[in-house]
């Protein structure tokens, strides 16, 4: 299984999440990251972590999830797989290494580049409206998707 934990405000990481999924086929699973529990992520083979960039970081439900699961699955899960996908404002890097640091100690290895969707939303009406992502974006989340399932279904990760 691959687990793909995501959180969203506005759209944008829900339907990168889903393009993800669907590219990963069977592989795939969509866990939002209210719902996303120790057990759960214990039994997946690899990781997607899917989320908007809020302020620098990533958003407080994404970072509960990793205050929550983070010790539970310290020591447990080395060496598995993961890929990111970030919806940003601007530059989506702050979300980014904030991920990165955090998955450092679970001693996660990363598969793919991060994938960063520049949605462009600079003023408060921007940011606070509903996204819609394009086409190819949406494409280089499924390529994402398939990809890693491969990935994971040949035992490559």
């Amino acid at each position: 299984m691959l687990a793909i934990v995501w959180h969203s405000r506005t759209g944008a990481a829900r339907a990168m999440a889903a393009a993800i999924a669907q590219g990963a086929g069977e592989q795939g699973v969509l866990l939002g990251a209210a719902e996303a529990m120790p057990a759960l992520l214990l039994g997946a083979k690899g990781y997607v972590f899917v989320c908007p960039e809020n302020l620098g970081s990533m958003s407080g439900l994404m970072k509960e999830m990793f205050d929550r699961c983070y010790y539970p699955m310290l020591g447990r899960v080395e060496g598995r797989p993961y890929a990111t996908a970030i919806a940003a404002g601007s530059d989506g890097v702050g979300a980014q290494a904030q991920i990165d640091r955090i998955v450092t100690g679970w001693r996660l290895k990363r598969v793919a580049p991060p994938l960063i969707v520049n949605l462009g939303a600079q003023t408060p009406e921007q940011i606070r409206a509903e996204k819609t992502v394009s086409d190819h974006d949406l494409a280089a989340c499924r390529g994402l998707g398939e990809a890693f399932g491969e990935g994971l279904g040949l035992g490559i990760f």
